[in-house]
């Protein structure tokens, strides 16, 4: 069981944070097409390199069958996008966390489709976030979680992805809620803070994104 895979797909970089900062002796790593050719360019450890790779050189795509300890080559027409290729192949790992850097920006209908993969990790319960320079978005089902407070992510947001997310209760924020009602599309919970260390929030039933944010500077 690997306890946990970095996965970089293949975003606009500048959305792309430092990835030495989320490395260490636990974390295996998986580059899908241009994502292999961002962890090079960081000086990172290239574990396994999949996808179509229509989206490098002939350059690049030799030094990521150089630096990668396993590269498997995809068509370009399949029905899986090249980060779903890459989950797949962490979830035969078996591993408890997944993080997806380069998976927002560009095109919208990748970004969404994206944020939608987390659902299926959910449901297999894989603790999956995706993180960018601005941004850190997990999925979370219904239950009482515990959420620190990050320097770097100033704001706390909680959509819902399901018609109804029922009993919304939150401790430690700016904005507390008790026994909260959301339907899909509410705006009620955008652009709250911690104001303590640790903050809690519980709900009995639904599903929420979890958007934990900051402004450009």
């Amino acid at each position: 069981m690997q306890k946990r895979i970095g996965i970089v797909a293949g975003g606009p970089k500048e959305y792309i944070p430092e990835l030495s900062e989320y490395d260490g002796k636990d974390m295996l790593w998986i580059g899908a097409d241009q994502g292999a050719e961002v962890i090079i360019e960081q000086d990172g450890r290239l574990d396994i390199a999949v996808g179509d790779f229509d989206s490098v050189s002939e350059r690049s795509f030799a030094a990521i069958k150089k630096a990668a300890a396993r590269t498997d080559t995809y068509p370009n027409e399949k029905d899986e996008t090249d980060l779903e290729i890459a989950i797949q192949e962490a979830l035969m790992l078996e591993p408890e966390q997944i993080l997806l850097f380069g998976v927002t920006g560009g095109r919208l209908d990748h970004s969404l489709i994206n944020i939608q993969l987390l659902y299926p990790l959910l449901n297999k319960g894989i603790k999956a976030t995706i993180i960018d320079r601005q941004n850190q978005l997990e999925l979370v089902g219904e239950g009482m979680h515990k959420l620190k407070k990050i320097d770097k992510y100033l704001y706390v947001s909680f959509l819902p992805i399901t018609l109804e997310v029922k009993g919304l209760c939150l401790t430690g924020f700016y904005y507390p809620l008790q026994g909260a009602h959301l339907s899909y599309g509410s705006t009620r919970c955008i652009s709250n803070q911690l104001i303590e260390e640790q903050g809690t929030f519980s709900f009995t039933e639904g599903i929420l994104l979890v958007v934990r944010s900051n402004d450009v500077i």
